[in-house]
């Protein structure tokens, strides 16, 4: 069975973090989720859900505080990681090697095992540091992917933005979610 770790950061857009989970479900692909407190108080401001709820969409779920859980090994295999949204502080933490969750420290873990880490960063405008924390990453092996609407799919609804950008993100993973528009389809 394919499996991915999902992380959750507190930063705006949570929403694609959610979405994944929902498509990867779909798709058959076991789940291990890791969100930040942060994340959790988001989720209730953003969607009106409870983090419970969302939980309830991964196949595992891990305690961000639980340093040693499954995820913070190199030993457990999966494809990799998508951090969704991956909120700048995140970001920083997984380019300056010290990290202080089980948020960051399975990034780290996916980046030493040479596996894909997909960022789907949310902030803007950006700075300097934020920029350079980007190809920090990127030079890592970190794939920065932050979450733009393609125009080109004629999307009508946020719905349709956010399957979108979920959508390129899985196909990072070789995973094709059913909702994405490619450019040559109508």
């Amino acid at each position: 069975m394919q499996r991915i770790v999902v992380g959750i950061s507190g930063a705006s857009g949570v929403i694609y973090g959610v979405r994944a989970l929902e498509v990867l479900k779909e798709l058959g692909v076991e789940t291990h989720l890791v969100m930040s407190k942060s994340a959790e108080l988001t989720i209730h401001y953003e969607l009106d859900r409870s983090a419970d709820d969302v939980k309830a969409l991964a196949t595992e779920v891990h305690a961000v505080r639980n340093v040693g859980a499954s995820i913070a090994s190199g030993s457990f295999k999966s494809l990799g990681m998508l951090i969704a949204p991956c909120s700048i502080r995140t970001l920083g933490e997984i380019t300056s090697g010290v990290t202080s969750s089980l948020l960051t420290r399975a990034a780290d873990v996916v980046l030493k095992e040479r596996r894909r880490l997909v960022l789907m960063v949310r902030e803007t405008p950006f700075h300097l540091g934020h920029l350079k924390n980007m190809v920090s990453a990127t030079e890592m092996g970190a794939v920065i992917a932050p979450p733009l609407p393609a125009f080109y799919a004629n999307p009508q609804t946020l719905d349709d933005i956010v399957n979108h950008s979920v959508g390129r993100a899985l196909d990072l993973f070789d995973l094709d979610a059913p909702d994405t528009h490619r450019w040559t389809e109508s």
